[in-house]
């Protein structure tokens, strides 16, 4: 017992994305949102891979045998808005919310990308 519960370099909740094509999806969150790679593994069932967005970690997997994908939806806080959203279209993304003056203060847009997902990115106005 004792010591450190949460590993150096994460926080307490880590989401994990399960894609279809996982190497697909981390070359858009590279693309898009600069993610840094910090981990990327072949496994016998498929792939793990561990990024960096901003001050947030986010895994991202890969099933070969069949499991289903788990796509979520995710509000990210960006330098610009306008300029990823734009980003994520020529990335291949599909166009949910174009840029906006949202009434809580955020200037905000959505898109999906190709594994399903739905990206919120924002700047505080």
């Amino acid at each position: 017992m004792g010591g450190r519960a949460v590993p150096e370099g994460y926080h307490t909740v880590t989401p994990y994305i399960v894609a279809k094509d996982a190497p697909r999806l981390l070359d858009f969150v590279t693309k898009v949102f600069d993610a840094q790679i910090l981990e990327r593994m072949e496994t016998p069932g498929g792939m793990h891979s561990e990024v960096r967005i901003g001050d947030s970690r986010l895994m991202i997997g890969g099933r070969n045998d069949g499991s289903d994908a788990m796509p979520a939806m995710f509000y990210l806080y960006v330098g610009d808005a306008d300029e990823t959203y734009r980003r994520a279209l020529a990335a291949g993304a599909e166009s949910i919310e174009a840029p906006n003056d949202a009434p809580y203060g955020d200037r905000r847009a959505g898109v999906k990308d190709a594994a399903g997902n739905k990206w919120y990115v924002a700047h505080r106005r």
